[in-house]
């Protein structure tokens, strides 16, 4: 009996002595290594960075969601730099139909999508544009000075309109003729004008030559001014021809009219 006892708590002595000696291993095994804690931490950072960032077709750089701008027909992803830069530029070139710059895409971008993007500036020319492709081309001209060249509408119907006022930079310009107002000088002599007579200067010494009764050589243009005498002139290219009328001397040319 008392063998038995012995026996039995030798066992247990054993027992509690393996599980003293085992246990510090078995918990030491259950913990991380603290390398490996830092291993997972870096990659699951790694895993949250990467899912903040897009890619830009355009620039090709990686941005974070929030400056990113997501196509809404065909889902393409760029930054708001650059389709903002892409829709500028196409509205400078009057483009009203402006497609999604990806390759091979043709889906169009919408105004009301990009507006919150875009320059005031930029979004009211977008919509001028759009506007005037609603608008017959007949009833479509421009102010002619180039520092305004608003677009205009002809709405009076078949009537004539000739000395006309833009609304925008309040300067004269002739509807007729599409230029600015060629003072003391009618649309149809304007329009037989070369290119060279129809500028600003040239019309404003055709104003003066008009109020001081001065002659033009039909040869050179040169403006002469009689002071006095016959109307027979020599011009300064030699060219004889009559101040009243205009037209070159010949020996058949009597006694002119218009003297």
């Amino acid at each position: 009996m008392s063998s038995a006892v012995h026996s039995s708590q030798i066992s247990k002595a054993i027992s509690n002595s393996f599980i003293t000696l085992v246990s510090p291993s078995i918990l030491i095994q259950a913990m991380p290594h603290p390398a490996s804690i830092d291993i997972e931490t870096k990659e699951a950072a790694a895993a949250g960075e990467s899912s903040s960032l897009s890619f830009c077709e355009i620039c090709v750089e990686r941005k974070e969601n929030e400056v990113m701008f997501t196509t809404e027909r065909c889902l393409h992803s760029y930054c708001r730099d650059c389709i903002t830069k892409h829709v500028s530029t196409r509205v400078e070139q009057s483009t009203t139909i402006i497609t999604c710059p990806g390759e091979n895409c043709r889906a169009v971008l919408e105004l009301h999508t990009c507006r919150p993007l875009l320059p005031e500036a930029v979004v009211h020319r977008w919509e001028d544009a759009l506007c005037l492709e609603f608008i017959n081309a007949s009833q479509r001209f421009y102010c002619p000075f180039v520092d305004c060249s608003v677009p205009l509408l002809n709405d009076v119907g078949g009537e004539v309109i000739r000395e006309s006022e833009c609304p925008f930079c309040h300067r004269l310009f002739c509807a007729q003729c599409s230029v600015p107002w060629h003072t003391g000088i009618e649309c149809e002599d304007f329009q037989r004008l070369n290119e060279d007579e129809r500028g600003r200067e040239d019309l404003m010494v055709r104003e003066l030559a008009r109020e001081n009764k001065w002659a033009r050589c039909p040869k050179c243009n040169y403006y002469i001014e009689r002071t006095e005498g016959c109307p027979h002139m020599t011009c300064r290219c030699n060219l004889q021809f009559c101040y009243g009328c205009g037209d070159e001397r010949t020996t058949s040319h009597g006694g002119c009219q218009r003297n």
